[in-house]
């Protein structure tokens, strides 16, 4: 099966294969000037090494008020500015969308803010989009619910020292960072890269970040019942035209996006628009959590790589570490 090559990767992704699929070899139609691969049911063949490296931000930035597109000539500036912080020797790593930034303000050098800011990597793509959102209109999310305000306050950052494992966070304990993946250093960031694995029946959507596979029926089946509830939701998917779509709820109590938990209503849209390019959409509806619907889009990158093993903590000796800091924290 040509798309289960990964390094480091392998056990996963051959359990996957040997679940998923009979051999399958891929068609070819013709869309425009490329050749539009579809598997022998006739859908469009998605599989392969999908990479985020967008610079765009999630948000479009107030300097940018009323602008959903910058011209060639702005890109080429940005471009410029980054090449220029990033490649002076002074400036930490930046994740893209602080890349993004650094050039926007044109700062002398960038400084991490944190060493999960200082991890990333520059080779990003700085495009003419000013945001992912594209719904509304205005590039932002929409506000929150009074009841999703008081949520929030009630998380805090995340960052506050907790008494032992179970009172951290699923990144810091690198269980999952949930569904979907986007914004941050473990969403549209420089750890995002996927792979697709599809038959007439499922598709298989991995991330290198956390080991993390979904398999998504697409054979019809009806949700879980409400009552049974999943770290990354109960997911079906079902094809609109040449637009794969996965709906996705039942989220856990736990599955915390933005202030969305359980009330979550996901549906992404995965269309490949070109040859190297996967245009991946989402829609988040909550009214418990936010006055409207949002919808932001991803573009994803055909890679000829590899996925590897993610090394989250090391053998989670940063969990210790930060345990043992809290410890400390308490003897002042």
């Amino acid at each position: 099966m040509r798309d289960c090559h990964l390094a480091g990767f392998s056990p996963l992704c051959a359990a996957l294969c040997l679940m998923l699929a009979p051999l399958v070899v891929a068609q070819t139609n013709t869309t425009g000037d490329w050749n539009q691969l579809r598997m022998p049911d006739g859908r469009p063949d998605l599989q392969g090494i999908w990479l985020s490296n967008t610079a765009t931000p999630l948000q479009r930035p107030d300097a940018l008020a009323g602008r959903a597109y910058l011209t060639d000539e702005e890109v080429a500036t940005l471009r410029a500015r980054a090449e220029r912080i990033f490649r002076n020797g002074r400036s930490a790593f930046a994740t893209p969308e602080s890349a993004f930034f650094a050039a926007l303000n044109d700062v002398e050098t960038y400084e991490a803010w944190s060493t999960s800011s200082s991890i990333g990597m520059i080779d990003v793509e700085v495009t003419n989009r000013t945001s992912l959102v594209i719904d509304p209109v205005d590039g932002r999310i929409p506000a929150l619910t009074p009841a999703a305000q008081s949520r929030e306050a009630a998380v805090g950052t995340g960052w506050q020292f907790k008494t032992g494992p179970e009172d951290l966070n699923n990144v810091h304990r690198c269980v999952t960072t949930g569904v979907p993946r986007l914004g941050g250093n473990f969403g549209a960031g420089p750890y995002t890269f996927y792979q697709l694995v599809q038959t007439s029946e499922y598709v298989a959507f991995i991330s290198e970040a956390f080991h993390d596979a979904r398999i998504i029926p697409l054979d019809g089946r009806p949700h879980l019942h409400a009552d049974i509830r999943q770290w990354n939701g109960d997911s079906r998917g079902y094809w609109e035209g040449d637009t794969l779509v996965v709906e996705t709820r039942n989220f856990s109590e736990n599955s915390y996006y933005r202030g969305a938990a359980e009330g979550l209503h996901l549906t992404e849209r995965f269309t490949r628009s070109d040859q190297d390019t996967l245009s991946y959409q989402m829609t988040f509806a909550d009214p418990s959590t936010w006055v409207s619907p949002w919808t932001a889009e991803l573009p994803l990158q055909r890679r000829d790589q590899p996925i590897y093993e993610f090394a989250c903590h090391e053998g989670n000796y940063s969990l210790v570490g930060m345990l043992r800091t809290a410890r400390l924290e308490e003897t002042r």
